[in-house]
């Protein structure tokens, strides 16, 4: 009706008359405004913005919903986004009761406040008591971003906030003060105050930190706790003196928080999975919120484990570990360095994505493709002699060898000649192709064809694509891609997961002997599987080990590849592996049962073709060459201690060719051992000596010594 929609505009020019004549009070001396001026100001005035529509600082969550790492806005400022039901409720209570007791029953302006802010202001001769300003008024003056200077600046922060109460609900209101109020520096809303100055979320707050963070935005800079946090101090007991008294708290309590210390310095805001995280926000640029598969209590643990184990180790050097639970192929933890800002460490690398030489970490592999092949099974028997491959003559990592092993011995004791026997037996292109089915992506050297070099670290992978080959074998040899919530393609159950990667039996197999190598000294036996590797000059030391649930793996070295004497995957990786294991979870989940109808026997019980493990050429192995005496090596001058009475046998040891050898000593037969590839002879006094080895060929080689 005509009538009574001129009786409103009237209420509502009066009303912004009275606001508009405090104003004016407030500005000392400002002329009053006319209403065509007010009304020039109102039609100005932009839409307020949503509070989904705010600029707030990326952020990376975990699984759970809790903050991995923030990112300042475009400006460099701090302001996270929050929701109300993310603040705790006392801080809300505090924070109403001492800005807007009258929040949930004005429309945006309280009159009545600033009438009395007018009056105060006057009687005090010039001097501001208390403010008039809803905490509605605030914010429309944050989003303003003009401070209340003059009277049309204040009666157009009156207009906003009118506009914002018919626009918003009160809760919508309090949540864009929530993120935009100031806090000192480029900290803005009160869960990035809550982080810098305290240190955690602002989801639950003491009587004193609630109202440190009511008292601050009213004049940031000033009371600022990091630059004088006497200041600040006065500030928090002049809001708990107001709250005393409004009833809000007690006197006890008040008393309690005016004994708790003011921070006096900022804190550093969370920056856990700081490689994945970029990675996740390179990966989509425009999205405000990624939720990763990483758990953050564990990851900020194993962050912190390699923090410390890393000073012992010398400088320059970094780790990095990856975790996933290899049922689902979530990634638990991935730590790319000892410290993102370590710049000695070259710590802005991810090392977890690095391509570096594996060592001795694709044996596993190696031995399975042979069980599930039937060339082998754990208790065959094989040799660890010197043994040469055309220009390529493997050698264990200490020099030495072992003679007749079982298969479980030479991959327990990480032995290289047999890996490289058997992996010549079941073929190196073969070996690549199946860790591309466990999706590892390989980098090869400019070659036409692998090389057997392969089996012992000739080739490049990343820890996070070696701990995915792992998670396969854990997982019962089918392959299984590892997810980290950036972009991750849709699980795959079990059943379509493709070809797999080793037959569940060959599977089993390998996880039966990984679970027999001696652990550490802070370890189980018997409790995970896990192979070590040393890459070639020291330069990459690993440990990847699983159990009934978690694959883990472990990288330490230097970045740029520099070799590091001394370090080795057995003294440096394997401790740290086994303290994440008990960090993942001190209970480990058992290892996979053996499934129906493997083999488990002695090396007496296996049938007679599998005791010993036969190259299916013998031609290979047997080179045109024949054999080799190996040591002692033409020429040479032997001290067997004769000479002082305490004579020691000469070792003969022998390569290539095909056993048995019948070896002989100046003519004499002096032993024929069908498995071994080295005698033992004791000479009868110093002198030259002819030593010579014939096989089951017929073919022979000697060499002439000096035994003293």
């Amino acid at each position: 009706m005509p009538g009574e929609t001129t009786r409103k505009r009237r209420r509502w020019w009066r009303a912004v008359a009275v606001a508009a004549a405090a104003v004016v009070v407030l500005g000392a001396g400002v002329s009053i405004l006319g209403l065509k001026v007010v009304g020039d100001i109102e039609a100005r005035l932009p839409l307020p913005p949503d509070p989904a529509s705010v600029a707030t600082s990326t952020v990376v969550l975990d699984r759970n919903g809790r903050l991995l790492r923030p990112f300042t806005i475009a400006d460099g400022r701090w302001r996270l986004p929050v929701t109300k039901p993310e603040v705790d409720q006392r801080f809300l209570d505090m924070l109403i009761a001492y800005e807007d007791g009258r929040f949930a029953e004005h429309d945006g302006v309280d009159y009545r406040a600033l009438l009395r802010a007018a009056g105060q202001f006057v009687l005090a001769g010039g001097r501001i008591v208390s403010g008039g300003s809803t905490l509605t008024m605030q914010v429309a003056r944050l989003l303003e971003g003009e401070p209340t200077r003059n009277a049309e600046a204040k009666l157009s922060q009156i207009l906003m906030a009118r506009k914002l109460e018919g626009r918003f609900s009160k809760d919508e209101i309090l949540t864009l003060y929530l993120m935009l109020a100031p806090y000192g520096g480029n900290i803005e809303g009160v869960r990035a105050a809550s982080l810098a100055y305290f240190g955690k979320e602002p989801t639950r707050l003491t009587i004193a930190e609630a109202a440190l963070l009511v008292a601050l935005p009213q004049s940031p800079e000033a009371r600022r706790p990091d630059r004088d946090a006497d200041a600040a101090r006065a500030a928090r007991d002049r809001v708990l003196d107001r709250l005393v008294l409004a009833g809000v708290l007690g006197e006890e309590e008040a008393n309690a928080a005016r004994g708790e210390r003011v921070p006096t310095a900022r804190r550093t805001f969370p920056m856990l999975a700081a490689h994945l995280s970029e990675q996740a926000v390179a990966a989509d640029p425009k999205a405000a919120v990624h939720t990763l598969t990483i758990d953050r209590d564990l990851q900020a643990s194993l962050e912190t484990l390699a923090h410390d184990r890393v000073k012992a180790l010398g400088p320059k050097l970094s780790i990095a570990m990856v975790v996933a639970d290899h049922r689902s192929g979530d990634i638990l933890a991935s730590v790319g360095s000892a410290g993102l800002l370590e710049e000695g460490r070259a710590g802005a690398i991810d090392m977890t994505r690095g391509i570096r030489s594996p060592g001795s970490t694709l044996k596993p592999l190696i031995y399975g493709l042979a069980f599930e092949d039937g060339l082998a099974h754990p208790s065959s028997l094989i040799e660890d002699r010197p043994t040469g491959f055309g220009g390529y003559a493997p050698r264990n990592f200490d020099g030495g060898y072992r003679g007749t092993v079982t298969i479980r011995e030479a991959l327990a004791q990480s032995l290289n000649v047999p890996a490289i026997v058997v992996l010549d037996a079941v073929g190196p292109a073969r070996l690549v192709a199946r860790m591309k089915r466990a999706n590892v992506t390989s980098e090869m050297p400019q070659l036409s064809a692998p090389g057997l070099a392969v089996g012992l670290g000739g080739v490049g992978v990343s820890l996070h694509d070696l701990v995915q080959l792992y998670a396969a074998i854990a997982h019962g040899g089918m392959p299984l891609t590892l997810r980290d919530g950036i972009a991750d393609a849709p699980y795959v159950p079990l059943t379509q997961a493709g070809p797999p990667v080793l037959s569940p039996d060959a599977a089993w197999q390998v996880a039966d002997i990984l679970a027999d190598v001696p652990p550490p000294s802070n370890g189980s036996p018997g409790l995970v599987a896990y192979k070590t590797g040393t890459s070639y000059g020291y330069r990459d030391a690993w440990a990847i080990g699983f159990d009934g649930r978690h694959v883990i793996g472990v990288w330490i070295g230097r970045p740029d590849g520099t070799p590091v004497p001394g370090l080795s995957g057995i003294t440096g990786a394997a401790p740290i592996l086994f303290e994440a294991f008990n960090r993942v979870d001190p209970r480990r989940v058992p290892l996979k049962r053996a499934p129906p109808g493997v083999l488990v026997a002695s090396t007496g019980e296996l049938p007679p073709p599998l005791r010993r493990f036969r190259h299916p050429d013998e031609s290979v192995v047997a080179r045109d060459s024949g054999p080799q005496i190996a040591f002692p090596l033409e020429g040479v001058t032997v001290d067997l201690g004769i000479r002082i009475g305490d004579p020691s046998p000469l070792v003969i040891k022998v390569r290539n060719g095909a056993p048995p050898f019948t070896f002989f000593a100046n003519g004499s037969p002096v032993g024929r051992n069908p498995f071994n590839r080295s005698e033992r002879w004791q000479p009868d006094g110093p002198g030259f000596v002819t030593l010579s080895v014939v096989d089951s060929s017929g073919r022979s080689d000697r060499v002439t010594v000096f035994v003293e």
